[in-house]
């Protein structure tokens, strides 16, 4: 009976301390992980290192010279393989980052290609590998699938034209940079996060100093509670070609500016000169494309060659392209194919077919398609992300209501430039408005051709 009493005793903490990690498990996964899966991790990587990178084919047979001091100055007989040298390893709150330097033999794509079976082999999420510099990669691992609660790092790219977005899946943010990437194209099916995507993105851009021109010929139902802080707003498919015909006008009118100056951008000029950044936002670009009368063929092919050139050119004078829909190729019609090949970053949400992934990720990564077309519907707003030098990545914004995000536009409402030439498509904001989320939309009465 004594026996039972201590067993019983001792067997309640244990059951309690089992319980509670398997809650951490769940409902605290950093927590989790900083106390348990990080230790277990590192003594299992430490352990298994050599003879892991042996298996896997990240070993090379040693030099000459390595060999005869290991046969006459160690004085062992057995000469075994060289793997990847360990330079820094370093945990973190989701998972572990180590440094190596390659041995001569072997590059980052091997590695690369052997990130399944090391993810496996450490039992860690998943393994991303990273070129630092020459000779060198960084394994980023995480300890859990962070995109499943996206919790964004303490810490975030800042610059005058950085926006973090969302979470990439090795822990890091994503972050739209337009210096480095000025334009971008975003697809997804509906309710795949798209229009979360798109929240993040201007709430982010609403902190900056910029410019910020909508085009939703949806009559404005995604855009309009961005109004406070937009310096121009199109909602029908006339008031996007007189917008266009504008924007053409103000980057033409930058161009003679730089001119004067002798400046290959405006980012070269003088800052009291510098002309305030622009970001055109245009929501469900198909709408732009759809035409039923020969008139409107017209005023289409017209949008479209404005585009193109904006896509073209547009980059050198501060105004950048920010272009969203379900699907976007050849099917859309003449131009379409042509502009979304200056499109450089690109985002792909879950898609109901492979032939809208091939669109968005085709040309410039074709291995993430297959990555699109595995995204589950249970987990909006996850979507891959590539750019033209063919590296890609999974990624999830954070979730970000429609009336927050209008909330965050009109309290920034204050940085909103008043452009000349885009002054007649302003949108009219009454002072009765009874919050951000509730702004009325009153349409501007486009400029007299």
């Amino acid at each position: 009976m004594t026996d039972l009493s201590t067993l019983w005793e001792l067997s309640l903490p244990l059951a309690a301390s089992a319980g509670g990690l398997r809650y951490a498990q769940v409902r605290a996964p950093r927590v989790f992980w900083s106390v348990v899966g990080l230790p277990v991790a590192q003594v299992r990587f430490a352990m298994t290192y050599r003879s892991t990178m042996d298996v896997c084919g990240l070993t090379v047979q040693p030099s000459r010279l390595r060999a005869f001091l290991v046969r006459n100055v160690a004085r062992r007989s057995d000469v075994q393989p060289v793997p990847p040298k360990i330079r820094r390893v370093r945990g973190s709150s989701t998972g572990m980052r180590v440094t190596l330097r390659l041995p001569a033999g072997l590059e980052p794509a091997d590695v690369i290609a052997a990130s399944e079976r090391l993810r496996h082999a450490w039992g860690v999420h998943s393994v991303n590998v990273v070129e630092t510099r020459p000779g060198c990669v960084e394994l980023r691992m995480t300890g859990y699938d962070v995109l499943r609660r996206v919790k964004m790092p303490r810490k975030l790219p800042s610059g005058p034209m950085t926006v973090p977005v969302a979470l990439r899946e090795d822990g890091t943010a994503f972050v739209r940079d337009y210096l480095k990437v000025p334009h971008a194209l975003t697809l997804g099916a509906n309710q795949s996060g798209k229009s979360m995507y798109q929240r993040n993105l201007v709430a982010g851009l609403a902190r900056l100093r910029v410019a910020l021109v909508g085009i939703d010929c949806k009559r404005g139902v995604e855009q309009r509670g961005y109004a406070p802080r937009l310096s121009a707003l199109a909602v029908t498919p006339e008031e996007a070609s007189g917008l266009l015909d504008a924007l053409v006008g103000e980057m033409e009118d930058r161009f003679d500016l730089l001119s004067d100056y002798g400046a290959a951008d405006v980012w070269a000029l003088p800052q009291d000169v510098r002309p305030v950044p622009i970001v055109v936002l245009v929501d469900e670009v198909a709408e732009l494309f759809l035409v039923a009368s020969k008139k409107e063929e017209d005023r289409r092919d017209r949008m479209v060659m404005q585009m193109i050139r904006l896509g073209q050119m547009a980059r050198a004078a501060g105004m950048y392209l920010e272009i969203c829909g379900q699907r976007f190729g050849s099917d859309l019609g003449k131009g379409a194919t042509t502009l979304r090949a200056q499109l450089t970053g690109r985002v792909v949400h879950r898609v109901n077919d492979k032939q809208t992934a091939d669109m968005g990720l085709g040309d410039i990564a074709p291995d993430a398609v297959m990555a699109v077309t595995a995204i589950p519907p249970d987990l909006p707003g996850v979507a891959v992300a590539g750019d033209s030098s063919g590296g890609w990545s999974r990624i999830r914004t954070p979730e970000l209501s429609a009336a927050r995000a209008a909330e965050v536009c009109a309290e920034y409402a204050y940085l909103t430039p008043v452009l000349p030439a885009l002054a007649p498509y302003r949108p009219v904001i009454p002072a009765s408005a009874a919050f951000p989320g509730s702004v009325p939309l009153v349409k501007p009465t486009p400029a007299t051709p």
